[in-house]
């Protein structure tokens, strides 16, 4: 049974170190009491002691793996209930259902589309999770056909949708090895489903028909059974009904530390709703409030892309801005004679930016910097601006980067665009770059679409060290 703060407090040496980070060791226990800190960073916390805080400092919900290799499924393991206290840290998974009963040339078309979907935004690369297969058919044969069909075309995580032992068992033959959730273990079934998930060493999602109190016992009589991951379905799909019991489940197993409840939620938004439309706002409602593992029974690119982008919003630290990968970008497909811009690494800066460069349509090199705080400067728009006066742009850095990203290898001319915001900084970007000019471009993105074109038109005209002329000529003639 989890410890409360004051009894974890006795068990700590006392000595106020701050080591851990925090200023007292009632603090630090208070924390380990929430599940929000782990016992590793007192250095001094004695093995008697150890022992006895495994379950304070053991997180509230288990962290459960479905599939195996690179596209794994990895739910639960959240610690807060608002993302503010902290941070969402594992992402809901979406996942879209096939029945056994379709045709095979339908079955395969369809999990080739969804494994194959994928759309990058601001440097994310945005795609489905799994596949759930659902015995449809209620025929063992079938429904291990189709499991096996649907693995061939896909390496992504499988769940197994059915009620019947022996259908679940000639799939799980199949594709065992893959180690995919079987679902669902019922009053009427749990104990073959358990037997199943031993044997094979798959999670088990347990459902219940009459309300929280037999979702608990069924979760609780698979783990004194041996199960270790377990997926929780409430048997709610209405809107009311699902965000009132995902919340309470939610609720009892971080804040009331309730081990039944201490694990991911499985839901299926198709099952409470009228229409694709309305499917996908009760998914949005799900990545909201709390689903672990959310099953569409429409693949729509469309209504994806707004989930996954829901799901990005919702699964970022709200105390750090979201940022992309620190390299090269490929706007188009740029040659040698193409412009280079450069900027932060914040991802509103890299999305604005980008956009406003495709608009144009010339091929362009964005060299993208991790800068951190120095990204107040580099912005090529005010709504990323915190405090461009405290900003400092740190001249050797930027050349050390613009020299080992690869870009002098890629260009034949030494042109790079810096944000208009960033003008009182060309001259020491000058001295760390010396073989390179140094171009201020506009300060707003709008206004690349009338400098870009002619800056480009610039590059093709110039060789060897040619004079561009004035930074006035260039930022004017083209900002509109």
């Amino acid at each position: 049974m989890a410890l409360t703060g004051i009894q974890i407090y006795k068990l700590l040496p006392k000595t106020n170190c701050k080591e851990c980070g925090y200023v007292t060791c009632m603090a630090f226990a208070m924390k380990l009491a929430t599940g929000q800190e782990e016992l590793s960073k007192c250095p001094y916390a004695s093995e008697e002691a150890k022992k006895q805080l495994q379950a304070a400092s053991k997180p509230p919900m288990r962290l459960v793996t479905v599939g195996v290799g690179g596209r794994q499924i990895k739910v639960g393991g959240e610690l807060v209930m608002y993302r503010h206290d902290k941070k969402f840290f594992n992402p809901p998974a979406l996942v879209v259902r096939i029945k056994d009963t379709a045709p095979q040339e339908e079955i395969g078309k369809t999990a080739e589309e969804v494994s194959n979907y994928n759309v990058e935004r601001i440097g994310i690369t945005f795609r489905f999770d799994g596949i759930a297969i659902q015995n449809d058919s209620g025929d063992p044969s079938t429904f291990a056909n189709c499991a096996e069909l649907v693995r061939s075309k896909t390496d992504m995580p499988l769940i197994l949708l059915a009620t019947d032992p022996a259908s679940m068992s000639a799939a799980l033959d199949k594709v065992n090895e893959y180690k995919p959730a079987i679902y669902a273990a019922t009053k009427d079934n749990i104990n073959d489903m358990v037997e199943l998930a031993k044997k094979f060493v798959c999670p088990l999602a347990v459902r219940s028909s009459q309300g929280l109190a037999e979702l608990a016992e069924l979760s609780e009589r698979a783990a004194k059974a041996g199960v270790g991951d377990i997926i929780l379905d409430t048997g709610d799909r209405s809107f009311h009904d699902s965000l009132l019991s995902f919340t309470q489940v939610r609720r009892l197993a971080l804040m009331k530390k309730f081990e039944p409840f201490g694990y991911p939620i499985i839901s299926f938004p198709g099952e409470g709703a009228s229409s694709i439309d309305e499917e996908a706002i009760l998914a949005g409602q799900h990545i909201v409030k709390y689903s672990s593992i959310i099953v569409l029974d429409h693949f729509s690119p469309a209504i994806a892309y707004s989930l996954l982008t829901l799901r990005l919003n919702i699964y970022t630290d709200p105390q750090v801005p979201l940022s992309v990968e620190e390299r090269i970008y490929e706007i188009g497909k740029p040659s040698e004679e193409s412009p280079i811009l450069f900027t932060s690494n914040w991802a509103l800066t890299y999305l604005i930016l980008s956009s406003a460069i495709e608009a144009t349509n010339i091929p362009t090199f964005l060299c993208v910097k991790s800068v951190g705080e120095e990204a107040d400067v580099l912005c090529w728009c005010h709504h990323c601006l915190r405090s461009a006066q405290l900003g400092k742009l740190n001249a050797d850095d930027t050349g050390q980067f613009i020299k080992k990203c690869g870009i002098e290898d890629r260009v034949k001319h030494r042109k790079l665009v810096i944000p208009g915001r960033a003008a009182r900084f060309k001259a020491e970007l000058e001295q760390a770059l010396p073989d390179w000019e140094i171009v201020v471009g506009p300060e707003e993105p709008t206004r690349i679409m009338g400098f870009l074109p002619e800056f480009a038109e610039k590059l093709k005209k110039l060789s060897g060290n040619l004079d561009f002329g004035s930074e006035g000529d260039l930022n004017s003639k083209g900002s509109g």
